[in-house]
């Protein structure tokens, strides 16, 4: 059999002149300080092999997800859409029934908050955040995990008190590949993996290693740790376009998915880089 089509399953998209993203600070980001359409990722992945993806929410403004469900309902590319909510506002689980009932709402599989930027690290614990999280357990969407290596902790205690919520561990929690270091990264990461409402992406590796010198071979040992951990049945690739362009193309990024997961049967090989964002987002 064929391999089936690779879903992208972590994109960003925006446009300046509508919303700066404030995440966007010093001269290293200038490549990427610039608009980025659909249209531009549809060239590059098409070319790539990749048939469906997972468009992501980039800043917590409420406005933006609206936004990108009607972009998912005008383009075919676009199978799902990870938005963002105030998880802490009272009505959490109306907002999800206005996002889903509005244009292109039947996009909208997950919600994520950028955790990392939160100075507390265990902002998941609050009990305000975890009722929103419940909410969006009872709304049938997953949960994106925006976290860091120190926040894995916290992350780890939400999963825990909501076995009903399926949480997605983006970038693997951004270890430190350029440093070369595993610990105690790795320890946690299993941690999380071993509760069955957790799965991972294999996404933004490449920024986190040296974006000048970087190889497959710096990636592996934290690919090799997740595949361990999670299993390819709970593994996604994610491009991470074009936040991976600091770092690699869009076309270098998906090779060094392939050859990070060279040892995998076809099959093992299609649930990482299709089957299992098809089945956790239910696209």
């Amino acid at each position: 059999m064929p391999p089936a089509p690779v879903v992208d399953a972590h994109h960003h998209v925006w446009d300046l002149s509508v919303r700066p993203q404030e995440w966007m600070t010093g001269s290293r980001m200038d490549p990427i300080r610039r608009d980025f359409t659909l249209d531009e990722l549809a060239v590059e992945a098409r070319a790539a092999g990749v048939g469906a993806t997972v468009l992501v929410q980039t800043v917590a403004v409420a406005a933006e997800t609206p936004e990108f469900l009607a972009l998912a309902a005008r383009h075919d590319l676009v199978a799902g859409v990870v938005g963002w909510t105030d998880l802490t506002a009272p009505g959490v689980a109306d907002t999800l029934a206005a996002l889903r009932g509005g244009p292109g709402g039947g996009a909208l599989v997950s919600v994520r908050h950028p955790v990392e930027g939160e100075a507390d690290p265990e902002w998941l614990l609050r009990p305000d955040v975890l009722r929103g999280l419940a909410a969006v357990a009872d709304a049938g969407l997953a949960y994106d995990l925006l976290v860091r290596p120190h926040q894995l902790p916290a992350a780890i205690g939400a999963a825990r008190s909501l076995p009903g919520l399926t949480f997605v561990l983006d970038h693997l929690a951004k270890p430190p590949v350029a440093e070369g270091r595993t610990s105690p990264w790795a320890e946690r990461l299993r941690e999380l993996a071993a509760l069955p409402n957790t799965v991972a992406k294999l996404s933004g590796l490449v920024t986190e290693a040296d974006w000048d010198s970087w190889t497959a071979g710096d990636l592996r040992p934290y690919t090799d740790i997740a595949l361990d951990a999670f299993g390819p049945e709970r593994l996604m690739f994610g491009s991470d376009w074009p936040v991976c362009r600091l770092a690699a193309s869009y076309g270098a990024v998906l090779d060094a998915a392939r050859t990070v997961t060279d040892g995998l049967s076809a099959a093992e090989r299609d649930a990482v880089l299709s089957g299992t964002a098809r089945r956790v987002y239910t696209l």
